[in-house]
């Protein structure tokens, strides 16, 4: 998205507290645009905005979008938005072989990628204007799925074909996905724990680009998404060659 197309616009981003959601509100205060971030964590959040200097154009409002009777709320504090954005997902303890896999962890995983998401666009939709976005996060997952991450790779399948069937139902606002390949953001923490720099580093060997995605990659995905008038339905691939080794 060019300076010019997001100054003066609102911009909600669900996640935003780190990794490719703060890499996105970074790059679109820069550009001029009004940011709320929404998660679960105070601390977080209250992380987020100094490491953004709190400037003015910057809110941040703490609210879990898997609970419905939140997400009203939240978009009852502000009189509109222009693009709604969603980072967000909790994969903590997703990623087990199938015969050691909790669902509970499963539950977690499709309440942050799919839930969450559907609850956003079912409140949000009607604070955007008929030119406004919504863009949800994938993932390679549904495409290079590996060992333990069965849960992951169906939720994002899942994300993907409710990305398609809200582009029809609620346009003229488009709605669309980022698929992320492997990014150097804290979750790997998660995924990998402290064999997080091997393994990253293995998998940068393997991709035609030589090095594992940065949250600005997909920052700059995001706002070519909310900026393109003509793009709706789409998955857009950040992956660096992923899906081709």
């Amino acid at each position: 998205m060019e300076t010019g197309e997001i100054r003066n616009s609102r911009i909600l981003i669900v996640g935003g507290s780190s990794g490719m959601g703060l890499a996105l509100a970074r790059r679109s205060l820069a550009g001029g645009a009004e940011v709320v971030i929404a998660g679960r964590s105070e601390e977080k959040l209250a992380r987020a905005r100094e490491d953004l200097r709190n400037p003015a154009a910057l809110r941040t409002v703490a609210v879990d979008i898997t609970e419905e009777s939140q997400v009203p709320d939240l978009f009852k504090r502000f009189e509109a938005f222009d693009h709604i954005v969603s980072t967000a997902a909790e994969i903590s303890g997703a990623y087990e072989l199938l015969p050691s896999i909790n669902l509970h962890a499963v539950q977690r995983v499709v309440e942050s990628k799919l839930y969450g998401p559907l609850l956003l666009a079912k409140h949000g939709a009607p604070t955007l204007a008929a030119k406004g976005s919504i863009t949800f996060t994938s993932g390679i997952a549904a495409y290079r799925p590996s060992v333990r991450g069965s849960a992951v790779a169906a939720v994002n399948a899942a994300l993907e074909g409710l990305v398609r069937a809200l582009a029809v139902e609620l346009a003229p606002i488009r709605i669309n996905a980022v698929s992320p390949g492997w990014v150097d953001t804290p979750i790997w923490e998660f995924v990998a724990g402290d064999r997080k720099d091997e393994t990253l580093n293995a998998m940068a060997e393997r991709l035609p680009v030589g090095r594992v995605g940065k949250p600005d990659d997909i920052a700059d995905a995001i706002s070519f998404l909310m900026g393109n008038g003509f793009t709706t339905g789409t998955i857009l691939h950040v992956e660096g060659g992923h899906r081709l080794v």
